[in-house]
């Protein structure tokens, strides 16, 4: 069942977030990562949120554990992002 994710880092800037991104080898606009259907990122007054959705959550929590957590670590960031996880009912995709 799909999953909508909303991670909320505090104290991490848009500047990490890139550095991230091109360790991961994607671009802005670009594709990304498998088993993430939509990703977005948002500025907030003390980091940054990212909002998901993922074909499951057993896959989103591989690829935190694997990617997202070592990464952002690998780049200073200092505390792990506030996780909250909704089922998604239904979604449409682009025409």
């Amino acid at each position: 069942m799909a999953v909508g994710v909303q991670l909320d880092f505090e104290g991490t800037t848009l500047e990490q977030y890139d550095q991230v991104l091109e360790k991961m080898g994607y671009v802005h606009r670009g594709s990304g990562a498998p088993g993430c259907m939509f990703h977005w990122v948002t500025k907030t007054e003390r980091g940054f949120r990212v909002t998901d959705v993922w074909e499951s959550r057993e896959i989103f929590e591989k690829f935190a554990e694997e990617k997202i957590g070592p990464l952002f670590q690998a780049v200073g960031a200092t505390a792990p992002p506030a996780i909250q996880f909704v089922e998604v009912y239904d979604y449409l995709t682009a025409g």
